[in-house]
């Protein structure tokens, strides 16, 4: 496995007027699934971020087991989950899906996908914005010869291409979101400690724990991952997670937090790439943001792939890449709408709605069947010949 040594006091030396043909800013699920798709490009590639890569965990860190196969990670799951459980006022109830998740451990896949890379590098640095270039000049309309530039707090680098994939405050584009008036959820867990385990992911849709929003617990082995999540990012979630711990009787202890969008952004601008969170790639009403992080990370690695290898001019590269995620608006805007009405209804009707599905193992086929078709695993497969990225109409 190729070490990175992170960079600290004499060592951090100056980055300033490095050039690049590829700069993915972000070492995360999405940065790592462009990195990874670039492999064998025979193009420099360099990623940077903040910290070194698994050194800090930002999610529950729970995903379809189907897509951890795929990425080749599978070796990070820490427990499978083939069940759900949903709680409400009213009762729970318990689903077997047609397909399973997978708590896995954040560190593990960040390295395992690291190993996929080749030859990329990867440097400590953190992004501060854009410098001054010929794309950020006249609007995105076309990319310059000279390419783009990146501010870092070890000086500007220049890239061919450059991808934002430093999360929801989406820091390389001229206008960014500000919680709490933006389209962020927030949501917080702690990581206790348990003896035994159980086989499903469970969630409360409450409201004496969270007026819109829900409650989790995913078992991870000997710890359990107990958050809440609120649509509203004006509502704070410390106090209903403290809460929901004790009322499972474990403690609330190592915490960890973020925001997290619930609505599309462009997904190319000013000559940007943007993926995972900083295109706004989590899935409204369940926060899901791991497996499209990875989805939309390699549609965006393969389109600059053919833009490298001469198949494809750069601004195509960017369009279509564009187009393509712009293309799910239809299922991420279903997904909001859900997350709107859902909260609203009644606890009985919503557990008499739970209960009718519950009682059809066909409906919850159907149903968490079409959930994962919206980014299927098998996209990860690298095709024998180019499978063209499809395009909105």
């Amino acid at each position: 496995m190729t070490r990175r040594a992170t960079k600290r006091g004499p060592a951090r030396t100056s980055l300033d007027g490095t050039r690049v043909d590829v700069l993915v800013c972000g070492a995360s699920f999405a940065g790592l699934a462009v990195a990874r798709e670039l492999a064998g490009a025979g193009a420099d590639v360099l990623v940077v971020d903040r910290y070194e890569i698994g050194e800090r965990a930002t999610s529950a860190c729970a995903a379809p087991t189907p897509w951890l196969h795929a990425m080749g990670v599978e070796r990070s799951i820490r427990q499978e989950l083939p069940f759900m459980t949903f709680t409400t006022p009213h009762g729970s109830v318990r689903y077997r899906l047609p397909w399973s998740w997978a708590a896995f451990d954040y560190r593990e896949l960040c390295e395992l996908l690291w190993e996929q890379c080749g030859e990329v590098r990867f440097e400590t640095a953190t992004v501060e914005g854009r410098g001054v270039d010929g794309a950020a000049a006249n609007g995105g309309s076309s990319l310059p010869a000279e390419g783009l530039t990146v501010r870092t707090d070890r000086g500007t680098l220049h890239a061919r291409f450059v991808v934002d994939a430093l999360g929801w405050k989406r820091v390389l584009a001229s206008r960014h979101y500000q919680p709490p008036d933006a389209p962020l959820s927030r949501g917080l867990e702690v990581h206790p400690h348990v003896t035994g385990s159980d086989d499903a992911l469970d969630v409360w849709v409450e409201r004496s724990i969270v007026r819109r929003g829900y409650g989790w617990r995913v078992p991870d082995g000997g710890e359990a991952r107990v958050g809440v999540g609120s649509y509203d990012p004006r509502r704070h979630v410390k106090e209903p997670t403290v809460a929901l711990a004790r009322r499972l009787e474990v403690d609330p202890v190592r915490y960890q937090g973020n925001w997290f969008p619930h609505r599309l952004r462009p997904a190319a601008q000013d000559g940007v790439f943007y993926v995972g969170d900083s295109a706004g790639h989590c899935f409204a009403l369940s926060g899901e943001g791991i497996r499209t992080a990875f989805y939309f990370g390699i549609a965006c690695g393969r389109e600059l792939g053919a833009a490298l290898a001469g198949e494809r001019r750069p601004e195509e590269a960017l369009r279509r890449y564009a187009s393509f995620s712009a293309a799910h608006a239809r299922a991420f805007g279903l997904a909001l709408r859900l997350q709107r009405v859902i909260p609203a209804l009644p606890p009985r009707m919503l557990t008499l709605a739970l209960r009718a599905m519950g009682s059809s193992q066909p409906m919850i086929d159907r149903s968490f069947g079409w959930y994962l078709d919206q980014a299927h695993p098998s996209f990860a497969q690298r095709p024998a010949v180019e499978r063209p990225v499809p395009v909105a109409a």
